[in-house]
């Protein structure tokens, strides 16, 4: 194995086959309908994956003919050449000789639109209208052909889906993926789709799907993407839009110039640290070079932008004007709070649980002063919109004054934009709860969140991840403008990080290919002390993925798949955790909080697993001194810590007559694993649990029990981190009293062991974490083409 912080190879033997441990490219067999030794499997369960999210040929095949591009292109020409306005708006007098209709008083909507011919003039008198369609028409071919090439693999995998995965086409919105990954690691066995490795598992297939998005998610997390600035007036900016992340991906993954030489490899140079430094300066030369194409295309991508926002969002302002008030998550926020390994629809599951806990948090906020200024904004924009109402019933020829229907139209969204910054006088202030709320799904939070969930500066950052849409178009709009600037002056100041990124982040598995080392979900070498990895880890601080996102991205993928088989040493760490909450649960408890969600045990409710979940955050909250006083009183974690790990033990008792999951290959002293499917640790009634099907139930206790862990786990990291700062404050007189109240102690560091981190510092980019702290409504993966 290579030295720490260098590129590295994993060797699997157990699951390669003899003699091929150093063959890393697929080859095909030609057999039609098998699927043997497949070439680009990468690509294979993309495309698997796609069909079962996008139910079935015909719908793709349906999304794929509705082109909205060249209904925009078509569109817009004629409303530029082909109406005549004057005519439209009154302006002069329709010419009834030339038109050809009876004389009448009133104009219809064919008198504004020209005939063909003079249409046809038209568009050939403009040199630009001429270029554009031009444009457009090369970019419809190609669309075109992509469509047609898309139809016979969509075939294929439909072909796939009915005769390797016994999957009727009528039946596959029946099936979750996690049933479609079962049958695909059944069918490894049968037909050797991966020939490298006998045996596929569940993390094989997410390294295969997600294999950039998951180099994408650790570059947000070490703060490496560009996408934070500074600004004047606005202070601390994020900024991430499609058009920049389409260029990342491009840049960095499968345009020409990419670092991976193929969909699986990275290229052999930027495995070495000799040239690094000529790789950066090729890097920065191509960023700079793909920033003026991007300088080149802006006023064509800008006028797309437009159109497209226009004939998104205009008629939706028009019905529901307060919809620009409505929040999304953004996509820096999606990028930040994603896991490890996690599938497109499983962040978007659980990311639209915490849309309602965040809209309450942030709605909470409310400035005296612009709610004063809202009330009487909508009081007199009220009053004249009533008086212009009541006109138009008494008399509609009142609609035929000029601009009147334009005044009624603009006084509505007054008074709807100014209603959204009045406060709901019923509402509780409580923002700490609300927050904990928040946390529970979206499993992120920094740490000095913590405590000051009241102060306008944490709200702030919660809005960079949960923006305001009309927020989200301005930045869509700008994009085109500003995506070139940060390719130009911005990204190729951190060229030699992201190759320092790539070669120090990336491992070689046998059989998979290289892959970000994080998404190995290895507490060993990516773990953080300080987010109950302490003992468990080896990692440098550099090293260390920042928030916790190793540790809770591997309890989610436990949770969700939970026939896999982590890496040793976190299998231990998930094992000890385990134990750490029967041991919170099973200590003296403070009589005043009893075993919260008791009732709901019993209860035969159909939200069973989130009435658990609210019992949970229904706890009364706490400071961080006050939990560290009643645990040294009470032996154990109060408040919300105490209250999740009891429903958790709770969780860990398997129902009556259901056995327990034999493990493949068990680490656990008794020689079995210990860990139970989510659907037989959930103690609930028999009639429960014949209502849900078992994919449904599968999802919504693995999403109930993360939460928790979530809750518990940041509970935890804080009574650390406070435990800590007293330690170093109080001296060692601290660190006693410390170990006497039952708290581990930390590790010890020795002169040789701290040289070494050093020295693991100084080979390793100097990348730091985001100590402070866009939703697409379909954030489907960019098929790579390169």
């Amino acid at each position: 194995m290579a030295a720490q912080g260098e590129y590295q190879r994993l060797e699997d033997e157990e699951d390669s086959p003899p003699g091929e441990e150093e063959l890393l490219v697929h080859v095909t067999e030609g057999l039609r309908d098998s699927w043997h030794h497949i070439k680009n499997l990468d690509n294979f369960f993309t495309k698997i994956y796609h069909f079962h999210q996008k139910n079935g040929f015909a719908c793709m095949m349906l999304s794929d003919l509705f082109e909205l591009f060249l209904f925009v292109v078509t569109f817009t020409t004629f409303l530029l050449c082909c109406v005549e306005y004057d005519v439209l708006f009154a302006n002069r007098p329709l010419n009834r000789s030339r038109a050809g209709t009876p004389d009448r008083g009133k104009v219809t909507l064919p008198d504004a639109i020209l005939p063909a011919p003079q249409c046809a003039r038209s568009i050939r008198a403009s040199g630009w209208i001429i270029f554009l369609l031009a444009m457009a028409a090369v970019f419809w071919l190609y669309r075109l052909v992509k469509v047609l090439c898309g139809l016979l693999s969509y075939w294929e995998i439909r072909t796939f889906y009915v005769k390797a995965l016994r999957i009727p086409s009528d039946g596959l919105c029946n099936y979750s993926w996690q049933e479609v990954q079962a049958r695909l690691i059944s069918l490894q066995r049968e037909q050797q789709m991966c020939v490298h490795k006998k045996e596929l598992t569940e993390l094989d297939i997410y390294h295969r799907i997600l294999r950039f998005k998951n180099y994408t998610v650790a570059m947000v997390n070490k703060s490496l993407l560009p996408v934070r600035f500074q600004l004047p007036l606005l202070g601390p900016v994020v900024f991430l839009t499609q058009g920049l992340k389409y260029n990342l991906e491009l840049l960095l993954f499968w345009g020409p110039g990419s670092l991976f030489q193929n969909k699986w490899n990275l290229q052999p140079q930027y495995k070495r640290a000799g040239p690094r430094l000529e790789l950066a300066q090729r890097l920065a030369r191509t960023m700079v070079l793909l920033g003026l194409a991007n300088l080149l295309l802006c006023p064509l991508v800008l006028v797309w932008q437009v159109l497209y926002a226009f004939f998104s969002y205009a008629e939706v302002i028009k019905r529901e004007p307060g919809s620009l008030g409505a929040r999304r998550w953004s996509l820096y926020g999606r990028h930040y709070l994603r896991h490890f390994n996690e599938l497109n629809h499983e962040l978007q599951a659980r990311l639209s649980r915490g849309y309602k806990p965040a809209t309450k948090y942030m709605n909470s906020f409310a400035s005296p002063l612009l709610a004063v200024l809202a009330k009487n904004v909508a009081f007199f924009a009220g009053s004249i919109l009533a008086v212009l109402i009541v006109l138009t019933v008494y008399d509609e020829d009142v609609l035929t004054v000029q601009h009147i229907l334009t005044a009624v139209t603009v006084l509505g969204l007054a008074v709807t934009a100014a209603r959204s910054f009045i406060p709901d006088e019923h509402t509780v202030w409580c923002p700490e709860q609300l927050l904990q709320g928040v946390l529970a799904h979206i499993h992120y939070m920094p740490d000095h969140w913590q405590g000051n969930a009241g102060k306008a500066a944490t709200r702030g950052e919660m809005a960079q991840l949960f923006q305001y849409k009309a927020v989200f178009i301005l930045e869509e709009l700008l994009s085109p403008i500003l995506t070139p600037l940060i390719l130009i002056f911005a990204l190729p100041a951190r060229a030699l990080d992201i190759v320092d990124f790539f070669r120090n982040f990336t491992v070689e598995v046998v059989g998979v290919g290289d892959i970000c080392s994080f998404a190995q979900l290895d507490v060993r070498h990516h773990g953080h002390p300080q987010w109950l990895s302490a003992g468990h880890t080896e990692a440098s601080a550099s090293r260390q993925a920042e928030n916790g996102k190793t540790e809770l991205s591997l309890m989610r993928f436990a949770l969700s798949n939970p026939r896999w088989q982590p890496p040793p040493r976190s299998e231990l760490f998930l094992s000890l955790l385990k134990e750490k909450v029967q041991q919170d649960a099973a200590a003296p408890r403070v009589p005043a909080e009893g075993l919260p969600g008791a009732s709901l045990l019993s209860d035969e409710s159909a939200a069973a697993p989130d009435g658990l979940l609210a019992s949970v955050l229904a706890r009364p909250l706490l400071s961080a001194s006050g939990l560290l006083a009643r645990e040294r009183r009470w032996g154990q974690p109060c408040g919300t810590a105490g209250a999740a790990a009891s429903v958790l033990a709770s969780l860990s008792s398997p129902l009556p007559g259901r056995p327990r999951l034999p493990a493949a290959d068990d680490h656990s002293p008794g020689g079995r694993s210990d860990r139970l499917l989510p659907e037989e640790s959930l103690l609930l009634s028999e009639s429960r649990l014949l209502s849900l099907s078992r994919s449904a139930l599968l999802a919504e206790v693995a999403s109930a029990e993360m939460s928790l862990h979530a809750i518990y786990m940041h509970e935890l990291h804080q009574q650390q981190q406070q435990q800590q700062q007293q330690q170093q404050g109080a001296g060692p007189h601290a660190a006693a009293v410390w170990v006497a109240a039952g708290a581990p102690k930390p590790p010890a560091v020795t002169t040789g062991s701290a040289a070494r981190a050093s020295q693991a510092q100084q080979r390793e980019m100097p990348l730091g974490g985001w100590a402070e702290e866009d939703e697409d409504e379909d954030e489907d993966e960019e098929e790579p083409t390169g």
